[in-house]
């Protein structure tokens, strides 16, 4: 577990493919947990330590996750999640395209299908559909993948996954969506790259930035590249 940034108030972390942010049927120990415990040794707390859990991400993607460690801090955090106040930069690995635009801004409605934990997206509204909105632009670009800056407007179901997908770009590795082949590590070409707010407390300037996974040198290239 790699800590990006901690104050009274809040930790951040990179998380890795392997890790789950809360806990669900696997059973697998969640990034929480492992948080209340490195805290409870960290500051040798005899009681329960609390971390409250904003905002998730998906299994097989890598990058920054953002805690709580004060209810106060939960409770605001949750309030600019909901309302867009947290800005959110992810980087994407994604099948190269020739004609694939610099930039774009990706308009869709998603319907998400609990049974299969998947989303669909669609062109036009449709029932039980919800507008995601996304802009990417590319950073760099070699003959078989491209890397892509995604910037969320919107929190939509696998909304990244799904809009990428949907124009013809599926993230490397990420079967769910039509890429054609896994990833060795079981992780799909999506990392939580940046996030961007004013402090939920002392109202300062946060900008935390999540180092690319060391696991495959194709994130370390582009990451030189595109820097």
């Amino acid at each position: 577990m790699e800590v990006i940034y901690e104050d009274n108030h809040l930790i951040a972390v990179n998380k890795t493919a392997s890790e789950i942010v809360q806990g669900d049927k696997t059973g697998d120990k969640p990034l929480s947990e492992v948080l209340k415990q490195y805290l409870k040794e960290k500051y040798a707390k005899p009681g329960n330590v609390f971390i409250g859990v904003p905002h998730r991400l998906d299994r097989p993607v890598s990058g920054l996750v953002l805690f709580a460690k004060t209810s106060k801090a939960l409770e605001r955090l949750n309030e600019m999640f909901r309302n867009g106040d947290i800005r959110k930069t992810y980087w994407a690995i994604v099948k190269t395209s020739s004609d694939m635009p610099v930039s774009a801004e990706l308009t869709h409605y998603l319907v998400r299908n609990e049974k299969q934990n998947k989303s669909y997206a669609y062109t036009h509204e449709v029932p039980h559909s919800k507008k995601a909105v996304l802009t990417y632009r590319l950073l760099a670009r070699s003959d078989r993948y491209s890397l892509l800056e995604v910037e969320l407007k919107t929190g939509r179901h696998h909304q990244i996954r799904c809009q990428l997908a949907k124009v013809g770009y599926p993230i490397k590795g990420d079967l769910k969506y039509g890429y054609p082949r896994s990833n060795p590590d079981g992780s799909i070409s999506l990392h939580a790259r940046r996030l961007q707010f004013v402090h939920p407390v002392s109202k300062e300037n946060i900008d935390l930035i999540a180092s690319t996974p060391a696991t495959e040198t194709l994130w370390k290239v582009f990451q030189l590249a595109a820097e």
